[in-house]
């Protein structure tokens, strides 16, 4: 019993003892890293780097381009997603019963008002023109007959040799042979129409879709598909939506009498499919989204926009002239100085950087328009702003391409206004 308990106390004092010579290594350790780096730092300073504590200066230039800010015009855009809506779509039914007994158009093809789609068997209706035409003949030649009765009478009333009774029911007769008359004239006119329906034409200029009936086929008014679905395709619509904030300027230009220009743009945003211009606006705000519905209208000569195609809109609401534009690329999000801001690597005379805070205005695709912080002249990096540091060294290009904030951009869906 006493040899386990000294046992025991000996492995106590030896667990103690690697726990006392660990803690003493831990010690030294944070010691030494806490010391490591001010001793670089001295060393920076002696050799002459004591001015950017992050080393900015140290190490070869880095390679950037850069751009020249400049005065130009700037185009504020409402970006909107939207579905092409045809004009008109029409679904084509019969208006009589028959037989079908010709489809003359090709599916997909496009099609002119009045132009002849399908022919319904005419010869029953042919039929029946010929028959109300006869009735109509043979009624007229009644009501002729009638009327030179009805002279007769009244030259023998006036002899008194007949009574006046008489005359009295002939007038009758002659207005029932009228109206006789009339009601053929109506029955051959009713035929006559629908003779004319054996004939199905388009009622507007657009592109068929697929038959939904085939040849030879009974066909009434009362078929669901009906015959085949054209729509108008040339000029076309747009619908889109973009939120209420936006309706105050909206209305404005358009009680000024303002066309405002329209651009449609492919499902990935990177192609433009067509340029129209606004046709109208709805007539309240959806409460349920707080967005305005609005309907652009475009030529669509080449046929780029398609029936429930998916675009991306962007509504060209008014122009900023005199504004300072520089890439967006050159623009940062961060804390250089400690405060969050938006800022850019300005090109001192040095082949130098320094960060410049700016304050951002309208946002035009690739451009994007500075209301404070930089002058017209100035210039900005727009690649390699990863690897810079305030005052950096940087290697500049030997031939600078011209800067692209000068001339016009592809606008994306993120065009939009920013305020700071």
């Amino acid at each position: 019993m006493l040899r386990e308990k000294l046992v025991n106390r000996r492995l106590v004092l030896i667990a103690l003892g690697i726990i006392f010579v660990a803690t003493i290594l831990f010690v030294r350790h944070l010691q030494h890293k806490q010391q490591a780096p001010a001793d670089s730092f001295t060393r920076g300073a002696r050799s002459g780097g004591g001015g950017n504590p992050g080393g900015a200066n140290q190490g070869p230039p880095v390679a950037v381009a850069v751009a020249t800010a400049v005065l130009g015009d700037i185009q504020v855009r409402i970006p909107a997603l939207g579905t092409v809506t045809p004009l008109a779509t029409v679904t084509v039914r019969t208006q009589i019963s028959g037989i079908m007994q010709k489809i003359v158009f090709t599916e997909g093809q496009l099609v002119k008002q009045g132009q002849l789609l399908a022919q319904i068997d005419p010869r029953p209706y042919e039929a029946a023109v010929k028959q109300m035409e006869g009735n109509l003949r043979r009624d007229q030649a009644l009501l002729a007959d009638a009327k030179l009765d009805l002279t007769r009478y009244e030259n023998l009333v006036k002899e008194d040799s007949i009574a006046v009774q008489q005359l009295d029911t002939q007038r009758a007769t002659v207005k029932q042979y009228e109206g006789t008359i009339e009601s053929d004239e109506g029955q051959l006119n009713t035929a006559q129409v629908n003779l004319m329906y054996t004939r199905i034409t388009s009622p507007v200029t657009g592109r068929v879709g697929l038959r939904q009936v085939d040849q030879g086929n009974y066909v009434t008014p009362g078929d669901t598909n009906g015959i085949v679905v054209v729509n108008q395709v040339q000029p076309i619509t747009v619908l889109f939506s973009i939120p209420e904030d936006n309706v105050g300027r909206l209305q404005k230009k358009i009680h000024d009498g303002v066309v405002l220009q329209v651009e449609a743009y492919d499902r990935t945003n990177s192609a433009k499919l067509a340029d129209g211009k606004l046709l109208t606006a709805d007539n309240a705000i959806d409460t349920t989204t707080g967005t305005i519905k609005l309907r652009a209208w475009f030529a669509n000569a080449d046929g780029a926009l398609f029936p429930n195609q998916f675009v991306n809109i962007q509504l060209l609401l008014d122009l900023l002239p005199n504004q300072i534009i520089i890439p967006n690329v050159a623009v940062h999000h961060g804390a250089p100085k400690g405060v969050l801001t938006d800022f850019v690597y300005l090109v001192n005379g040095d082949q130098t950087v320094s960060v410049r805070p700016v304050t951002l205005g309208t946002v035009d695709g690739d451009r994007v328009a500075i209301t404070n912080g930089l002058a017209p002249g100035e210039r900005v990096v727009t690649e390699g702003g990863d690897r810079l540091r305030d005052g950096a060294k940087i290697e500049l290009p030997s031939a600078s391409p011209p800067a692209p904030a000068a001339t016009g951009a592809k606008p994306s869906a993120k065009s939009t206004t920013r305020k700071k």
